[in-house]
This record gives structure tokens, sequence and C-alpha cells, in this order.
């Protein structure tokens, strides 16, 4: 299936995997990009040794192309992106700053750069700082998400209709069926989060895993505007937070409720009371914990089959 992205990246299919803090380490990404998708590093979680040797063991485990996610609010981030540099990753997507900061460098030293954004004003800005695709997430996904609660089914139309760079989707994509709704409203490939998570080669605990397989409807929230907006599975650490905003808590009683490494309890350690459970809603229709190649398969398999069905209405 060829299209604009799996032009950009060399890639078989539209589909990528998204680069996800605690859960997306060489593991994962190399066996995405088997399977013939996208595999994302998540460097968010990452010192820039351990980093040095996710990509190191990435390249050794494929020799397919993959990419590494960079939050660029992170705090030895000049470390991150000599590390790519210097071991010739082609693929970086950033997210969570301005994307003018690095594109240049990173676009100058032959590197493909995708930024990740929440609305048309961030889509237009990335566009003009001379990003090569963008992905635009919809509210429902899961993790740091847009203060403006724009949804998937929103946001990608009112995106595609203002850029010409190539657009991914994020946010509810989980099977074939939705990856062929956001392309039929205009993205030409789709970034998958929550479906790789419930993986077996996902580097989040078995606990974590197992409760995305459990989550319903309704089982997660958007919660702690005030620091940093972030898709929640509810527990103990959720409740806390909901008891501080009826106590009317500041920033700073905030933050110090949240205090450090919050996530990595919840989604490394497997703290399923006191941790942050970072997944989106799709969890809701998530319900098996399988192998990263099978789920790239039956996503295809799923996306031929609705596209030859909708030829049909």
């Amino acid at each position: 299936m060829g299209n604009r992205i799996t032009d950009l990246y060399g890639i078989q299919y539209p589909i990528i995997q998204a680069g996800m803090v605690w859960a997306s380490g060489w593991r994962l990404a190399s066996a995405v990009s088997n399977a013939g998708g996208l595999g994302i590093i998540g460097a968010g979680s990452m010192y820039p040794e351990v980093l040095r040797e996710h990509i190191e063991k990435c390249k050794l485990a494929t020799n397919k192309p993959f990419g590494v996610n960079v939050p660029m609010l992170y705090p030895d981030l000049e470390k991150l992106m000599e590390i790519i540099v210097q071991l010739d990753v082609k693929i970086v997507f950033t997210s969570a700053g301005n994307p003018k900061t690095w594109t240049t460098y990173l676009k100058d030293r032959g590197i493909i750069v995708v930024h990740v954004v929440s609305s048309v004003k961030f889509a237009l800005k990335a566009e003009e700082a001379g990003v090569d695709a963008i992905v635009a997430e919809g509210f429902e996904a899961g993790g740091h998400n847009g203060r403006d609660e724009t949804t998937t089914l929103t946001l990608i139309p009112a995106v595609k209709e203002k850029i010409s760079i190539p657009l991914i989707a994020a946010g509810g994509i989980a099977t074939g069926r939705s990856m062929l709704a956001v392309m039929v409203l205009g993205a030409d490939g789709v970034q998958v989060g929550s479906r790789f998570v419930a993986s077996n080669e996902a580097s989040s605990h078995p606990l974590f895993k197992q409760k995305v397989v459990e989550a319903g409807e309704g089982a997660t929230q958007l919660t702690l505007k005030e620091l940093a907006p972030v898709r929640l599975i509810k527990n103990k650490f959720y409740s806390d937070i909901q008891k501080a905003y009826a106590g009317c808590a500041t920033i700073e009683e905030l933050k110090s409720l949240l205090g450090r490494a919050r996530a990595k309890k919840g989604m490394f350690e497997g703290d399923m009371e006191e941790g942050e459970l970072e997944i989106g809603q799709v969890a809701a229709i998530i319900h098996e914990i399988k192998p990263a190649a099978q789920i790239v398969m039956d996503m295809m398999e799923e996306f031929t089959i609705a596209k030859a069905e909708v030829k049909h209405l």
C-alpha cells in the first residue's frame, strides 16, 4: 500500500507506532518496523546513554526504517539530539514544544522531521517551521494531550484543510476500521499508541498491560490541565487528584501530589494504585495482549476488508 507516508519513510504500511514513555523501547520499535510499519523509540523516559543503547540494539534487530520520538521539554535535549545524529537515525518525531527549535538542525543533517500537534494553529506553525509531516492527535489519545479537547473526528479534516504536507492521524485508532475512517477524513497514515502498549514487546509492566485490556468505556479521564494535560486510567492516584481539586488545591500542591517518577512507578514498575497510568480512550476496545507484528497484520487485514465494504455502500 503506497502513499505519501509510506513513500516518505520507505515503509510498507502507513502505520506508525507512537513513541510512548516506558512502553516503546527497541524491542517494540524493531518488531513494528520488521512487520512493515514504522517503529518509534520513545526517548522521553530515557537517559541519553539509555537512548544510545536502544538505538544500537534496534539497528541490530531490524534493517528497516525506524525513528525516535523526542519530547522537547526533556531536560537533556541537546544530548539526545547529539546521540540521534551520531548514530545516524533518519527519522525524528518531536512533540511538546516549539518545532522551530530543532527542525532546521535535524533537516540540515538529512533527518526526516515530524511534529506532533493537537490543533490547527500548531499544525500551521509546524509546517512553517519546515517539518516533513505532522501528527495531529485528538483528545481521545492517552498520555499528555492538548488543552482544547478537540476530538480526532474534528481535528483531522480541520488540519487537512489548512496544510499541504503529509498528515498522520492519532488518537483513538486501534483497528483497521478506525484507520480507514481517519484516512477518509484526509489522513495519509496513522499513529497508534494504546494498541501497541498491549503488545508482547512493549516495555511497560505486565500489570499495566493487563489493566489496559481490562479497561472499559469511561475508564480514563483527562486531568492535571494546570500542569500538563494527561489522560489516565482511574485508580487511587487519580482519586487523590480529584480530592485535591475538590479541596481547591494550588498548582504547587498538585505538583507535590504528582511528585517525581509517578509515571515510571505505574507504567514501568507496575504500581497500579499509586502510579500514573497513561492510556487512551480506545483501551475500551482493546481486549488482548498480542505480538506487535500481529497487531500490524490485523489492522491491515481489517483495513482492506473495510475498504472493500465501503465501495459497496
